[in-house]
């Protein structure tokens, strides 16, 4: 019976020998450091955790009812069991927390790379302050639902496919078209959250060569599921032909050719854009692709130095962000704007204040 049991099971055990263990197992330096981070503390809590079982088991055997263990029911102290007890929780929680102040600061997603691994610098020689490698910059849109990769220096953008040369330092400024989302590639770096008319970033790098999965880890509507790329880890010759395709065979992306893109679609195809337009990534960030919008960075410089006052009534129109109908939606209901306020100067005429709305 036993036999059956363990041949039924065996299926199981194959399906399983399919699965990728990325986590435990990456391929970027801050990943693995983040593994490391992790063992060291799963391991620092079994210090606790198998006594504690081992224990449990213990007293349970050696205090069941057929035994004849001692019985002392006048027992109620042991300096030495509390100075155990009390001593090294205390020394783990201390150890753990050294390490959580120090993962935080050294892994911290915005700190430029100390390393591009355990055994290569980022530096050439210990006091140099210039890096081996100049960090790639790569500016990444998350859209409905799909995730738009931007090449500032290259000139070029990918859909749904990110390519970087192996061992070279990679910058990731991140943002939104509409929703809170999440950038996760597990075997490179953590997630990093992706919020619109806001900017994170994630340093990072990529040390072995292949083909590794990317995807939102934030739910961010019906197309979340589908809402996957690809992370593509290259030597710098094949970094170079990938960027010279795109420039030779990817379609223009201005500004109008973006707002058609950020429409909301699901499964979309990889594919390459050149001739993308250098302040196409601002203007997403700033949230006035479309520019009869008025950009945040305007708004809140006119925030800054008090307003725009009475004079300044009529930009509100302008500052209505509203982009649900060009995006496929339904068309929001109109909404009043104070356009100008007159104050009477007769005070034996109208009494108080007269004010014009226009819709």
């Amino acid at each position: 019976m036993r036999i059956i049991r363990f041949l039924a099971a065996l299926p199981a055990l194959a399906v399983l020998g399919g699965c990728q263990m990325v986590l435990l197992s990456p391929s970027g330096d801050i990943a693995v450091q983040q593994r490391n981070l992790l063992f060291a503390s799963t391991a620092l809590m079994l210090i606790i955790i198998i006594p504690v079982m081992a224990l449990t088991v213990f007293f349970a055997w050696r205090y069941r009812a057929s035994a004849r263990a001692t019985y002392d029911p006048d027992w109620h102290h042991s300096l030495p069991l509390e100075v155990v007890i009390w001593s090294v929780p205390l020394l783990i929680i201390v150890v753990l927390g050294a390490m959580t102040w120090m993962g935080t600061h050294l892994l911290d997603p915005y700190r430029p790379l100390g390393r591009i691994s355990a055994a290569k610098p980022a530096v050439a020689k210990a006091g140099d302050t210039a890096p081996v490698h100049k960090p790639l910059v790569i500016q990444v849109v998350a859209l409905d639902w799909k995730w738009l990769f931007l090449y500032p220096e290259q000139g070029i953008a990918s859909l749904n496919e990110v390519v970087a040369p192996v061992d070279r330092p990679i910058e990731f400024r991140i943002t939104s078209s509409s929703v809170m989302t999440s950038l996760f590639i597990p075997a490179h770096a953590g997630q990093i959250y992706a919020m619109p008319g806001m900017q994170t970033k994630l340093n990072a790098v990529i040390n072995h060569a292949g083909d590794f999965e990317g995807f939102s880890a934030n739910y961010s509507g019906a197309g979340f599921s589908d809402m996957r790329f690809r992370f593509r880890g290259v030597d710098e010759t094949a970094f170079g032909d990938w960027v010279q395709g795109a420039t030779r065979d990817g379609s223009a992306l201005g500004r109008e050719d973006y707002l058609v893109l950020e429409r909301p679609s699901e499964r979309e195809p990889v594919r390459q854009f050149r001739d993308v337009a250098p302040d196409l990534y601002g203007a997403i960030l700033n949230m006035c692709v479309d520019r009869a919008k008025m950009c945040t960075r305007d708004m809140m410089a006119m925030d800054a130095k008090g307003g725009g006052g009475k004079e300044g009534i009529h930009t509100v129109v302008a500052l209505e962000y509203d982009k649900s109908l060009r995006r496929g939606g339904q068309p929001m209901p109109p909404r009043p704007f104070v356009t100008a306020i007159c104050t009477p100067t007769d005070v034996y005429g109208t009494a108080g204040v007269t004010a014009r709305v226009v819709n």
